[in-house]
């Protein structure tokens, strides 16, 4: 796991920061302070990219923090489901069969609904064990326990790396769901 931590939250605050040094050093007419507040806010949103950055591949992703996080397998076994039963529904459809082309599409609808609730519990799981690790990491932090604070980072960030990962699929599905209704 990285030990700088990529986070949205703290990329919105250092942007604001920037910003507000960067207006009260044009108010002041400090040039340091200006250039200062600019970079800030150029590091903020360097900060926010990077904290977003998942490589989502076929049963995992991966984040730039290191951490690597398995899908549900709900998720793998529904898109299995969705691709056997397109395959139904075309062979059906090529040799005149309705009850094979029906049991296709059914097959298609019942993987679509598995691989749904695979990427909703990864979602939450995810998001669940960020806000434990975040808060866990703190409360380690202020009793000084380093082991500790290491564990609910990693904690932290496979969470992360398992909301972004179920993130990345429901948007690609969405956007695929809107241009198949274009």
């Amino acid at each position: 796991m990285s030990t700088e931590n990529n986070s949205t939250l703290k990329s919105y605050i250092d942007s604001a920061t920037g910003a507000v040094q960067n207006a009260v050093g044009n108010i002041m007419g400090n040039r340091g302070d200006q250039a200062e507040g600019q970079l800030k806010q150029e590091k903020a949103h360097a900060e926010h990219a990077a904290s977003h950055d998942t490589a989502k591949l076929p049963g995992f992703t991966a984040t730039s923090d290191g951490a690597v996080a398995a899908d549900h397998p709900d998720r793998a076994s529904g898109s299995w489901k969705q691709t056997a039963g397109a395959a139904k529904e075309f062979i059906g459809g090529a040799v005149g069969s309705e009850e094979l082309k029906q049991a296709g599409r059914q097959q298609n609808r019942e993987g679509q609904e598995q691989e749904a609730r695979g990427q909703v519990k990864d979602l939450g799981e995810g998001t669940k064990d960020r806000f434990t690790g975040q808060l866990g990491n703190a409360a380690a932090a202020l009793v000084g326990d380093r082991e500790k604070q290491a564990e609910y980072q990693t904690q932290h960030d496979v969470g992360k790396a398992q909301q972004r990962g179920a993130e990345h699929d429901i948007q690609k599905e969405a956007e695929a769901q809107k241009n198949a209704d274009l």
